[in-house]
């Protein structure tokens, strides 16, 4: 596969794959969703022992293409449906895929970008990085990432981030529970070598049980809660809010708010 908005590199047992779009600030489009799920579909069928992700340039990723929200303001319900469900399925395959995956976040992780750092079974992060739900500040929903973070964090904690829609600091997200280890941007990708080497020297058989026992026992509840996310997710991008959340912010102007 020809990846245009990342990079796979396979190494020994260690693959990584690396958000590759830094003029952009590694934001997600279209384009990006369907070749991370590419490469994941790639590195199952190698003898790839551990993936780590990271991201080209100073951030880890900013969230959603400002292109992709421009787009998807003049989008039909029946669009938004697919395209949320485009999304779910996205962060369920990182949560769910089969060998260790490790975030090496270089930089902000914001968003949509934040639910790929943190669905990952470790999130290494420089002290520089700060992380983040923003969708209610444009008149978004968070809905998909709802599904997993508060089983991540805890209720009150969830309600806290969604709700505020508050940037959070590395060390307080290693508070949270969201950061495993905070990093020196030197050594960040070193140490997810370290830790890959770590995993690879398990038994190969005992890691994928155990993820699968993990994934095993939450998988039918997160499915359907993701079901109901994934419509709440569309339903809301027809709703003058979100239409005028992503005008302002293209405009760089306060919203003015039209439904309650």
């Amino acid at each position: 596969m020809n990846y245009t908005t990342l990079l796979l590199e396979m190494q020994g047992e260690t693959a990584t794959i690396t958000l590759n779009r830094p003029d952009k600030r590694n934001a997600i489009s279209a384009a990006m969703i369907s070749e991370l799920q590419g490469a994941l579909d790639e590195i199952e069928k190698k003898k790839v022992r551990v993936v780590i992700v990271t991201g080209a340039g100073a951030a880890f990723c900013a969230g959603m293409d400002l292109e992709m929200l421009s787009a998807i303001a003049q989008q039909s319900p029946q669009e938004n449906q697919e395209d949320s469900r485009r999304m779910a399925k996205l962060f369920r395959r990182v949560w769910s895929f089969p060998r260790p995956m490790i975030a090496a976040v270089n930089g902000h992780a914001l968003a949509g970008g934040c639910g790929i750092a943190t669905l990952c079974d470790f999130t290494l992060s420089v002290p520089q990085a700060k992380y983040g739900y923003t969708e209610v500040k444009i008149g978004f929903l968070p809905a998909i990432v709802s599904v997993f973070l508060t089983r991540q964090i805890g209720d009150k904690r969830a309600r806290d981030l969604l709700l505020t829609g508050r940037l959070v600091p590395a060390q307080e997200a290693k508070e949270l529970g969201l950061v495993s280890e905070i990093v020196e941007p030197d050594r960040l990708l070193p140490r997810a070598h370290e830790l890959a080497a770590q995993l690879a020297d398990a038994s190969p058989s005992s890691l994928t049980r155990a993820k699968r026992l993990l994934v095993c026992a939450e998988s039918a509840a997160i499915d359907a809660e993701l079901e109901r996310a994934v419509l709440e997710n569309a339903r809301i991008r027809c709703t003058p809010d979100f239409k005028e959340g992503v005008a302002s912010f293209l405009e760089k102007r306060k919203p003015v708010w039209k439904d309650e």
